[in-house]
């Protein structure tokens, strides 16, 4: 009998195995308790896609239905990321066709990274009700054909499902409503990182104690383990990921999602949810997560490593340099001299280092004073020219409506990365939203953006007028028409962001050694020379 099913429900990007419980599974098996794993999430969306197709009236979504299992194809094979537009048509007629057949009811809107129905998922009564009426969820099928046969072949005694994000809020609890229906004996645990920051909200009262046995808060490993009645000493263990089909992702060969820490160890950026929480930083020591790394890379033969560290420690680069894990990675960085200094990131390049994530957030000093961001726009601007030396592409995060800023300094944030346009291959424009447990919300006057009792962030009212209208204006007439930084938005991978950027970075070895084509103007690496 298996001791738990471990479950990643929909809806998230499929670009990738979940790292929840894959790592929640390494631990369990490393104390021996047996668990499986399923990826609820990538099995509901290829369930949805190989539908019997409905009847569509315009050429885009005929186009798209019939081509769809073309495209699947495709986004596992190296040859369409060889091309921007044949990709980013690729991807969005898949979307369009997910969009098509998952739509019981007008008011189900499902995509390969969000899910949205009548249901609001910041409020828990709301949550309540998609459980009780899972029937409605697009997923249902998928439950009923799918849950009973593996159910009973692993017998479980307890079922957990990691909530990560709010696109899978509703279909959790429509998951949670099916398996308390069909199978009360079974023991229902909730955890996650959005539960996490539910739990941590003021006012948090166990809405869902009636649904769930248990819900836990922060790092799962420790309190399963004590759950499923292991009482001795616990250790670190690396992910597994065996019992997860990492060939049937929509990437171009398996990834390997790494951990080699919980929390960030700057932990002081004022906007941060991570700092109004008070998540505690807990980092593996560099060599055990090289170590680990190499094995994993020898066992699953990744074609890349995602690093999902809130900020990869300039300790783990260094090791990282030192000891290369085998496989091409990437992942999120501080600015810091490390990476200001051109012959070390040509050795992490030489490593396998293929893109780094870095949070700018503002292109003017007192802003980022003001978030006690800890970047000097010095250093960064040498951080730039260092990495486009070395060829190691960026995508870079800015962070836009802060107290601190306004029209002048969101300028001057426009003319900085106009500035240094060449060194940044990828953009992530994002909105400020008030974190409702940070010390700014407890200064600046404002109402929750939902009156739903789990809502996390707050609409404040903004000292220097700098409203959220005032923000996508300035964006959209502004911002974005600037060529040289249009060139860049355009690059951005459609729905997987982030996470496909590194196979569009011009630099990326694919195991025939020749680099993506660079038909388009704006399709290599950089912005426009």
């Amino acid at each position: 009998m298996t001791s738990i099913l471990l479950i990643h429900p929909p809806v998230a990007k499929p670009g990738e195995p979940p790292p929840g419980i894959a790592a929640l599974a390494g631990c369990l098996r490393r104390h021996g308790i047996a668990c499986a794993q399923l990826d609820a999430n990538l099995e509901g969306l290829l369930f949805l896609l190989d539908q019997e197709p409905p009847a569509a009236d315009d050429a885009w979504s005929k186009r798209a239905l019939r081509h769809r299992h073309a495209n699947l194809t495709a986004l596992r094979s190296p040859e369409l990321y060889r091309n921007v537009d044949r990709y980013q048509r690729a991807v969005r007629d898949l979307n369009r066709a997910l969009e098509l057949l998952a739509r019981k009811r007008p008011t189900i809107h499902v995509s390969l990274g969000n899910y949205q129905d009548e249901f609001d998922p910041l409020a828990s009564d709301q949550l309540l009700q998609a459980a009780a009426h899972c029937r409605r969820s697009p997923f249902f099928p998928w439950m009923e054909a799918r849950l009973p046969p593996l159910l009973e072949a692993l017998a479980p005694e307890w079922i957990g499902l990691s909530l990560c994000y709010l696109s899978q809020a509703v279909c959790t609890f429509a998951l949670l409503g099916f398996l308390r229906d069909r199978y009360p004996a079974i023991k229902l645990v909730l955890g996650g990182g959005l539960l996490s920051s539910w739990m941590g909200r003021p006012g948090w009262n166990e809405p869902f104690a009636g649904l769930v046995d248990r819900c836990i808060q922060g790092p799962g490993e420790a309190p399963l383990l004590r759950l499923l009645g292991y009482d001795g000493p616990i250790t670190g263990a690396a992910p597994d990921y065996t019992d997860l089909p990492r060939a049937d992702y929509l990437a171009p060969g398996p990834v390997l999602p790494y951990s080699a820490s919980r929390g960030c160890y700057w932990n002081r950026c004022t906007f941060c949810p991570e700092t109004a929480e008070q998540n505690r930083y807990q980092p593996i020591a560099p060599q055990t997560a090289t170590g680990q790394l190499a094995r994993l890379c020898r066992d699953l033969r990744p074609n890349l490593i995602h690093l999902l560290d809130n900020a990869v420690s300039p300790a783990l680069l260094t090791a990282l340099r030192d000891q290369p894990p085998g496989a091409p990675w990437f992942g999120f960085v501080r600015f810091h001299e490390q990476l200001a200094d051109v012959d070390f990131c040509r050795q992490l390049r030489a490593a396998g280092c293929v893109l780094l994530k870095l949070g700018l957030e503002s292109g003017c000093q007192a802003v980022l004073d003001a978030m006690d961001k800890g970047i000097r726009l010095e250093l960064a601007a040498r951080v730039f020219a260092a990495m486009e030396q070395a060829g190691i592409a960026t995508y870079v995060y800015l962070l836009f409506g802060t107290p601190s800023e306004s029209l002048a300094e969101a300028r001057q944030t426009m003319d900085f990365v106009l500035r240094h346009h060449r060194a940044i291959t990828f953009l992530n424009l994002a909105i400020f939203n008030m974190p409702i447990a940070s010390e700014e919300a407890k200064r600046l006057p404002g109402t929750e953006f939902s009156p739903a009792d789990l809502s996390l962030y707050l609409d404040f009212v903004h000292p220097r007028g700098w409203d959220r209208r005032s923000v996508r204006t300035f964006l959209d007439r502004e911002f974005k028409r600037q060529p040289q930084i249009a060139a860049i938005l355009h690059r951005d991978p459609p729905f997987f962001t982030s996470n496909h950027a590194p196979f569009f970075s011009g630099c990326f070895p694919w195991p025939n050694g020749e680099n993506r084509k660079k038909s388009e103007p704006d399709a290599h690496f950089g912005a426009e020379k």
